[in-house]
């Protein structure tokens, strides 16, 4: 190993060593063992331009690892990134600090993604990889051809995700797919055979990867290597056998130095050791000078792509500009326009799984950069359409992705692709499994990422599959998410505009829950405006001196209207709003919220699950009717009725807490 190499590698190391001793917390190990690693990555492999860390044609770089976070911050100071200078390394772990103790995703600043979740990064890295296979179709080889470089633990490959993303990665043959896999067979409990015994070399290639193994400590191995999978036709991992801890006489291969500071008199046992003769914190400046020529030589990188770039046919350039770079949605409204007026002359009864069909079949026409997809499921959930192209191994020249029975490998794979820029994912299952894509979910809404969830069969409607598949409190844990949308349409005008407000969002990821059976269409008048954008609207009302506010969402808003005509026969006058996105009606003024929701009258809350969402709007003398228990296996129909969600039982309801 040459001196410099190893300069170059302990700066990120005593970075590591340093960060974490200053914060009092932290992982230093894993930083301390993968730096040699990642230092021939970067000297000789990554392509990428601290100046400018959002260029399209980048390679990624995800640490799937995030606990080794020091590791990142390291390398994205020592080459030059902006984003992040010493004294925000001084800070690690402290409050408001771009060095938060796990990576989190901020545009620009060379931090590809949130990781912390273990492998939640390799997901992202099959969605970005997947990505980069569609634009490089669509572009040409010249244009897209960058790399996607993951850093994953033994605890990234445990975790379940793991397993379903890399066979849905080799199943596809992602090859710019590069795994890097830190194997110090030490977790923070103790080594790794404590709970693992997996012959990895088997299980890689059973998933369609290909597997190399070599000393993550020696500089010719790791260039060997990841020049060999440069050039593979499948996606690879490399098994870099390191010591965690590398460096520290006392605790090097051990736990201790997994989670902890190392202390300060392990430290100065390392620098002797390591031969580091520098005050913590200081980085010498012609080693930093090393470190940012290394960083500059994207800035030549980029220049030339610009030139070919500007040597194609400005169609090409254009088109990658207006729909990838800058996602244009200019046609988006005047679609949803269209199709709103053609369903209000015919106001037909659908499922609003069909309803969502419609939308995405009229929204895939005019956005190329809509990628869908379904965890199995397709011909339930109705995500895919006439316009639908598969994506395969084969060809990536589509619009619609298989995932398989992965729904938490598609939750992040999703997020992956919006990560990599352009594109606009939406994937579905049924709502019941947003159970396992929950983590996942999550995090689009930590991140802020524009990923759209579908998800079907919304309630006991679900009917004769029982309450396996019937949610209940799903909705609810879906809404407490922050940051993240949840609608739930009750007809296919409400449907077109609920995709009309997910597309717009530009922060926000979208859930949409939708019906498995069929409802009527309850749009009282032909109108340009977007009803649902605050919320929730009033569908009808019988007199300005309402007794009675019935509030539902989904199916239940039909239910609400037939509830009102009861009550109307019995002289008992009231309103119905239709509450399809409670996250944007909270967000509004409390003049618009007490107009939709009239304090003076008996507030009833509508909804076929959980009510503890609801609780919040009724006040002390409102009911909450809903179902705070598990479903049962009948004719959707007869559920409904044995949970007292019947237009009689309703009304009587509302009529005796009247007469209380």
């Amino acid at each position: 190993m040459s001196k410099q190499y190893r300069d170059l590698a302990n700066c990120i190391r005593f970075l590591s060593i340093d960060a974490v001793q200053k914060a009092n917390s932290g992982h230093p190990g894993m930083p301390m063992g993968m730096a040699d690693v990642a230092t021939v990555l970067f000297k000789y492999f990554l392509k990428f331009n601290p100046k400018n860390p959002n260029w399209i044609n980048r390679d990624r770089f995800i640490l799937s690892a995030g606990h080794g976070s020091m590791l990142l911050y390291s390398l994205l100071y020592l080459s030059g990134y902006k984003s992040i200078s010493i004294e925000d390394i001084k800070k690690f772990r402290q409050l408001n600090s771009i060095c938060a103790g796990h990576p989190e995703y901020i545009e620009g600043t060379g931090i590809e993604t949130t990781t912390g979740p273990l492998g939640q990064g390799l997901g992202n890295s099959v969605g970005m990889a997947i990505a980069e296979e569609i634009l490089r179709k669509k572009f040409g080889s010249t244009v897209i051809n960058n790399k996607t470089y993951v850093i994953a633990s033994d605890g990234d490959l445990m975790e379940g995700i793991s397993h379903e993303v890399m066979s849905l990665a080799g199943h596809l043959r992602l090859r710019n797919l590069i795994v890097f896999f830190d194997n110090n067979k030490i977790s923070i409990d103790g080594p790794t055979s404590l709970s693992v015994s997996d012959n990895y070399k088997k299980r890689f290639e059973s998933y369609g990867w290909n597997f190399f193994e070599i000393n993550g400590h020696n500089e010719k191995q790791i260039k060997k290597a990841i020049s060999k999978a440069s050039k593979a036709k499948k996606p690879t991992i490399i098994s870099c056998k390191t010591l965690i801890g590398f460096g520290s006489p006392n605790k090097s291969g051990k736990a201790s130095s997994h989670g902890s500071p190392l202390g300060d008199e392990e430290i100065k046992l390392v620098r002797k050791k390591l031969k580091w003769n520098f005050k913590p914190f200081e980085i010498p400046q012609e080693i930093l000078n090393e470190w940012r020529e290394i960083g500059k030589k994207g800035e030549l990188l980029e220049k030339k792509w610009e030139e070919t770039i500007n040597n194609k046919s400005s169609k090409i350039k254009d088109e990658l500009e207006k729909n990838y770079v800058n996602s244009d949605l200019r046609n988006l409204e005047s679609i949803i326009e269209k199709e709103k007026i053609k369903y209000f002359d015919s106001k037909p009864s659908l499922a609003t799984r069909q309803c969502s069909m419609a939308a995405i079949e009229s929204i895939s026409a005019i956005l190329p950069q809509f990628i869908g997809g379904s965890a199995d499921l397709s011909g339930s959930n109705n995500t895919k359409t006439n316009n639908s192209k598969i994506i395969n191994f084969k060809n990536f020249d589509g619009n619609y992705i298989h995932y398989g029975v992965r729904e938490h490998g598609m939750a992040a794979v999703m997020n992956g692709l919006a990560l990599y820029g352009g594109l606009i994912p939406y994937g579905g299952t049924f709502l019941i499994f947003s159970d396992y894509c929950k983590p996942s979910i999550r995090l689009s809404a930590l991140m802020g990422l524009k990923v759209i969830y579908i998800f079907s069969h919304d309630s006991i409607g679900l009917g004769e599959d029982g309450p396996t598949h019937q949610p209940i409190e799903q909705l609810a844990g879906l809404r407490s998410i922050p940051n993240l949308n949840v609608f739930r349409p009750a007809d296919i005008n409400e449907t077109l505009e609920c995709w009309q407000i997910a597309l717009k969002s530009k922060n926000t990821p979208s859930a949409i829950a939708l019906s498995r059976q069929k409802v009527a269409y309850i749009n009282p008048t032909n109108s340009r405006e977007n009803k649902c954008e605050k919320g929730a609207y009033v569908v009808k009302i019988t007199s300005h001196e309402n007794n009675v506010t019935i509030v539902a969402s989904g199916t239940e808003v039909e239910l609400a209207l037939k509830v009102q005509e009861k009550l109307k026969e019995n002289n008992i006058d009231s309103k119905v709003v239709s509450m399809p996105c409670m996250d944007l009606f909270d967000k509004q003024p409390e003049n618009f919220r007490n107009d939709i929701i009239e304090q003076n009258s008996l507030i009833v809350t509508l909804e076929a699950g959980s009510i503890i969402s609801w609780q919040k709007y009724v006040r002390d003398k409102g009911i909450n009717l809903g179902i705070d228990q598990f479903g049962k296996s009948a004719p959707y129909k007869e559920v409904y009725n044995h949970f007292d969600l019947s237009e009689e039982k309703i009304t009587n309801f509302i009529q005796k807490k009247l007469r209380e």
